[in-house]
C-alpha cells in the first residue's frame, strides 16, 4: 500500500485547517505541538499544565486561523498565541507580583555558566524564579522581547520590566554562585 502525503504545502495545509479539515488540522497539531509546548513549559513550571496551555492554545489557534494573514512565520504565529496564552494563565492563578522598584542601572558581571550544565537544571533554576521575574526573564531573554514589547504586553511599566529582569538575573547568579557553578567575578 503506498502512503500518499495529501498536503506538502504548508500554506495548503493551513487554508484546509482553516476550512475545518480535521485531518489538516491534526497534521499542523502534530507538527507544531512539541515546540509550542516548550515554549509554554517555559513559563508554566508544571508540564501538565503546561500541556494545559497549550491545548487552549491550539483552540485559539483553530478559532482565529481565518486572521493569519500569511505574512511573515506561521510559527511565529502561533509562538505569540501560546505565550499570551501561558501569561493568561499565569494571571488567573495570581502568581505574579510586579514590584514597581526602579530599575537598579548596576550592570551584572559578564559571568560565564559551565557548559556542563544541563537544559533540565537550567530550566529548574529558571523555575526556581518568582513568577514576575520568571515572565519578564523568559520574554526577554528566551523570546527576545524588548522591555517596552513586556510592559505593553503583561500591563506594566518599562522600569518594572527592566527591575524584574535585573532581580531574576541577579537571583539566578545567587542560585549559580551558591552551586559554585560560577565564581565572583569569573569571565
Amino acid at each position: 500500500m503506498k502512503i500518499i502525503t495529501i498536503y506538502n504545502n504548508e500554506k495548503q495545509l493551513i487554508k484546509k485547517a482553516t476550512a475545518g479539515n480535521p485531518e489538516a488540522q491534526k497534521r499542523l497539531y502534530d507538527k507544531f505541538a512539541p515546540k509550542m509546548l516548550g515554549v509554554c513549559r517555559q513559563y508554566v513550571k508544571d508540564l501538565h499544565f503546561a500541556e494545559d496551555v497549550m491545548i487552549s492554545g491550539f483552540l485559539k489557534v483553530f478559532k482565529n486561523l481565518g486572521s493569519f494573514g500569511f505574512h511573515g512565520s506561521f510559527e511565529g504565529w502561533i509562538r505569540k498565541i501560546m505565550i499570551r496564552e501561558s501569561i493568561s494563565y499565569i494571571r488567573k492563578q495570581q502568581f505574579v507580583v510586579y514590584d514597581d522598584e526602579l530599575y537598579e542601572r548596576n550592570e551584572l558581571e559578564g559571568n560565564t555558566i559551565s557548559t556542563d550544565m544541563d537544559v533540565e537544571h537550567i530550566q529548574m533554576l529558571i523555575d526556581a524564579l518568582p513568577e514576575g521575574y520568571k515572565v519578564v526573564f523568559v520574554l526577554y531573554v528566551v523570546e527576545g522581547y524588548k522591555h517596552q514589547e513586556i510592559a505593553e504586553l503583561l500591563q506594566i511599566s518599562e522600569n518594572t520590566s527592566k527591575s524584574q529582569l535585573f532581580k531574576a538575573r541577579k537571583m539566578l547568579q545567587e542560585q549559580l554562585q551558591q552551586q559554585n557553578i560560577i565564581g565572583y567575578g569569573s569571565r
